[in-house]
């Protein structure tokens, strides 16, 4: 398949999501919080006819990588291994549409990763100095920040499991000697602090260049308002010296005599992972990473990796003196919590990539539900009787219900309905319902367009809902069941307009439920690679206003199927009792059952 490359005289948006980190399965919060939002921007892009590229791979090097493999009794490329293939398997069935899903401890990775660093020490953007860093002497070696835990000496938080670089309940960065009580993850026993050099990114040196880099860009780029402030709190507290080695040997290694035994810290080289990562994809990446004048970059993460995105990385690029292209919109989502706690890959809490298909809910509706639930400006909470809510009252009795109702109509046989043919619409001029309704629908498709422009998905999945609702009532309202027999010419109007309102929201929820409009096209037997757009070559959208035009009148559907099922109580109380607890404990559930069950037997 040929390479996506920018086209001149085209909108060309590259899109990235954070890395997702390859030590463990993606929980709903992590999928929600990059993947999923990233795609539903991509698609939206596309279907907007801009040219696409959107990126994203798993985050390889790196002490949690270490740490996961000294766990599971194996070498770190084996884990990485391992879990590249996990996460590639969830991304793909819940329909993710990735140019390329890569990943960072590949060859560009370390070709791209030194050209940065060699930049930067050239043009003095680095420094040397001495850390106070945790000894093991059981383990004879300095420990990088994951390998160490204890309690977080924050004010207030005082959790018993905070990491050497940062704590998971409170959210602050940490360094590990600030640790009360700390403990080697590797041995147990309690290190003792010693020195060690390491290599500094000169932050305050590059303040000037990337303050103006911000200032140019946040408004215009519309960033989301977390990130903002994210942003602003690091720049008012000062920027400090950032160091970028650690004391490793699973990372990209530092190209310098007097470092040659250490690593770069894996901040430093995981944004650098998107670069390379497109340089897997085709080595023409220099044509969407070193070309701001025609290429936008948009990126999507979770408000724990802000800084890194709007601080570190661009000033990582500006030192380099060269021309890259620059982040210009990067959209934050808050937690997504779980039922009464918080999601978390550590402790194994809430519902996991796999676990999402173990349920046998459809991919479409864990989609919708994620985005309607996406944390954009606060955090949200996934609940089970929240899903079972929105799948039944919003997808299946608003948007199935009103889908299934025209094209069942439609497929009727002739003296109860079109025989499966789309009518003609001949007194549409006159129709003031239907013209009303288009009315309505065109400053929906407004509202969604600057919605989705600017990013606010939830808001865009939500008009284009209301777009569904405007057609049930308009069925209502018409009565067509009556006008079949007392006033033809009206009926076929209301039928040929709701038809094209039914290709509409096809178009409209793509990025958000892929597969449910490929459903959609295929009952209006209508070719998806071919059909779906709201927008002619040019962008324009004019032709979503009448939506009786859509679909030409002839034309014949295909066969009606409803597209959403039902959750029962009693299903979604099961669910409820199977995902209680952490990982651990369910599989001690499952396994007790299981010794129950033979003893039965």
């Amino acid at each position: 398949m040929e390479a996506v490359l920018p086209v001149e005289g085209r909108r060309n948006v590259l899109v990235t999501s954070a890395l997702p980190y390859v030590n463990n399965v993606p929980h709903l919060g992590n999928i929600i919080g990059c993947v999923l939002s990233a795609d539903a921007f991509a698609r939206y892009c596309r279907l907007r006819g801009h040219n696409v590229l959107y990126v994203c791979g798993t985050d390889e090097y790196g002490t949690a990588t270490e740490t996961k493999a000294m766990e599971e009794g194996c070498s770190p490329r084996e884990i990485c291994d391992k879990y590249h293939a996990i996460h590639k398997e969830v991304y793909e069935w819940f329909d993710i549409s990735f140019d390329i899903f890569g990943r960072t401890s590949s060859p560009q990775q370390t070709e791209v990763c030194q050209a940065i660093f060699l930049k930067l020490l050239e043009n003095n953007w680095l420094s040397e100095n001495t850390m106070q860093q945790l000894y093991c002497n059981s383990c004879e070696r300095f420990l990088a920040d994951r390998l160490v835990e204890g309690y977080c000496p924050t004010e207030g938080c005082n959790y018993d499991s905070a990491r050497g670089d940062q704590c998971e309940k409170c959210g602050k960065l940490l360094n590990s000697t600030d640790l009360i009580d700390p403990k080697c993850k590797v041995c147990g026993s309690t290190p003792c602090v010693g020195d060690t050099d390491h290599l500094f990114l000169e932050l305050p040196l590059l303040k000037e260049k990337l303050v103006k880099y911000i200032d140019e860009t946040y408004v215009g780029g519309s960033w989301s308002q977390n990130a903002i402030h994210a942003t602003n709190a690091w720049l008012k507290e000062g920027l400090k010296p950032r160091c970028i080695t650690r004391d490793l040997k699973w990372g990209v290694p530092v190209p310098h005599e007097k470092y040659k035994d250490k690593v770069f810290y894996v901040w430093f080289d995981a944004p650098i992972g998107y670069i390379s990562i497109t340089a897997c994809y085709t080595p023409e990446w220099e044509r969407w990473w070193k070309n701001p004048e025609n290429v936008e970059l948009y990126q999507f993460m979770g408000k724990d990796n802000v800084p890194f995105h709007t601080v570190m990385f661009p000033s990582t690029l500006l030192g380099t003196g060269e021309i890259w292209t620059l982040m210009k919109t990067i959209s934050v989502t808050e937690y997504l919590n779980y039922e009464s706690g918080k999601f978390s890959k550590t402790k194994g809490i809430g519902v996991f990539g796999n676990d999402a298909k173990a349920t046998n809910i459809p991919p479409e509706v864990w989609r919708y539900y994620l985005l309607t639930n996406r944390p954009e400006a606060s955090d949200t909470l996934f609940t089970w009787t929240d899903l079972q809510a929105k799948c039944n009252n919003e997808l299946l009795n608003n948007l199935g219900n009103f889908i299934n109702r025209v094209l069942s109509f439609i497929a009727k046989p002739e003296g109860t309905g079109y025989g499966s043919i789309i009518p003609d619409s001949p007194d549409l001029e006159s129709h003031t319902l239907t013209q009303s309704l288009a009315e309505t629908v065109g400053k929906l498709i407004e509202q969604y367009i600057d919605a989705m422009d600017k990013v606010k998905l939830k808001q865009g999945l939500k008009i284009a809902m209301a777009i569904s609702s405007e057609g049930n009532a308009y069925l209502q309202e018409s009565k067509f069941w009556k006008l079949y027999k007392q006033n033809p010419a009206s009926c076929a109007t209301v039928m040929k307009t709701s038809v094209g309102l039914v290709y509409l929201l096809a178009c409209l929820l793509e990025p958000f439920m892929p597969s449910f409009s490929k459903e959609v096209l295929q009952q209006l037997n209508l070719c998806p690679e071919e059909h779906l757009s709201f927008c002619d070559e040019k962008g324009d959208n004019e032709k979503a206003k009448r939506p009786w035009d859509l679909i030409p009148s002839g034309h014949r559907i295909g066969k009606p199927a409803p597209l959403f099922k039902g959750l029962e109580n009693d299903a979604v109380t099961g669910l409820r009792e199977k995902f209680a607890g952490s990982q651990a404990e369910r599989k001690l559930r499952t396994e007790v059952a299981a010794q129950l069950e033979a003893t039965e037997i």
